[in-house]
């Protein structure tokens, strides 16, 4: 294993076990509830936005997983918290360019920050929907805001 690779894999455990945004979000602008049924993993994600609704003020998220899937909704927490919202669906849209890589190529360290060390997960495509799982809720939560906004 690459030295890469294990601060990588150090970095998914660790947002595993501090899981940024874990709880309830109260009186958010839109919530959206995610299921893997391959593998049993959930993740109710829910966003509220600035005055404007052009920022993601916080986002909340409660789920049941294993570490790859609450891993990369904490490290969506951390990365989309405070981000404009097409800032927010540009993050969405490399993670999913990402996930889908095989392990191919590089990733956008700059733009995607933490949640680059998914990177290698893209190789196994039963793992694939877990880390997916947050940022689709994300997804659809923007989508659901910015709607009612419009």
């Amino acid at each position: 294993m690459s030295d890469l690779s294990g601060l990588y894999q150090e970095l998914i455990l660790d947002h595993s076990r501090r899981r940024v945004g874990d709880g309830e979000l109260a009186d958010p602008h839109a919530s959206h509830h995610e299921l893997n049924p391959t593998c049993g993993d959930e993740i109710t994600l829910a966003i509220r936005l600035d005055e404007s609704g052009s920022t993601i003020e916080r986002i909340g998220w409660t789920g049941d997983g294993c570490s790859i899937s609450m891993a990369s909704a904490s490290a969506l927490t951390e990365l989309a918290t405070g981000a404009e919202v097409e800032q927010v669906r540009r993050l969405v849209d490399a993670f999913r360019t990402m996930m889908r890589s095989k392990g191919a190529g590089e990733a956008d360290e700059e733009l995607l920050g933490d949640a680059v060390a998914f990177h290698g997960v893209s190789k196994y495509v039963m793992r694939v929907k877990c880390a997916m799982l947050a940022w689709v809720a994300l997804e659809a939560c923007v989508a659901s805001a910015t709607a009612r906004d419009a």
